[in-house]
């Protein structure tokens, strides 16, 4: 079956969103390897403002993978990132261990459809929006659902771990 749904183009978000009859749009675009930003890139090739596209982190909370969803256009606050869990400290995680735990690449990591569930914080500042854009599973995708739909679906603490 999951060779059927790549086939299809769906990935694991896009399966988990579609299971559970969540509304959401999907956003294609053409992916530079060369973009130093994944977010930012994004954010241009749908002319949607940064702040409505937010990134997915995995931190290392004490000892703990944690999934930090917060906007483009800023930069994750570890210590507030630690608060928000109830953690002392937090780092930026090893790629690779990212990239194993959550079954995504980097660039294509998404909080939705992870290999295996993390914890996760979102930043406050997705309550402002009617809508925000995260990432579909994999790099040129992007998908644009309610942030309240997306707190439920990943269990999210929302706190304002974003800092511009």
């Amino acid at each position: 079956m999951a060779k059927k749904q790549k086939k299809n183009g769906g990935t694991p978000a896009t399966v988990a969103l579609t299971a559970t009859g969540t509304p959401f749009t999907l956003h294609a675009y053409e992916h530079d390897p060369a973009s130093p930003s994944y977010g930012e890139e994004a954010a241009e090739a749908l002319g949607v403002s940064p702040d409505r596209v937010f990134k997915t982190l995995v931190a290392d909370v004490d000892g703990e993978l944690t999934v930090a969803v917060v906007p483009v256009a800023g930069r994750l606050d570890l210590k507030a990132l630690a608060s928000a869990v109830g953690g002392k400290r937090a780092a930026m995680a090893d790629p690779a261990a990212a990239e194993r735990t959550t079954g995504y690449v980097r660039g294509g990591i998404s909080p939705l459809g992870q290999r295996k569930r993390l914890r996760t914080v979102l930043d406050a500042s997705a309550s402002d929006h009617a809508s925000i854009c995260i990432s579909a599973g994999r790099r040129g995708l992007e998908v644009e659902l309610s942030p309240t739909d997306l707190a439920a679906l990943t269990s999210a603490v929302l706190a304002p771990i974003g800092r511009a």
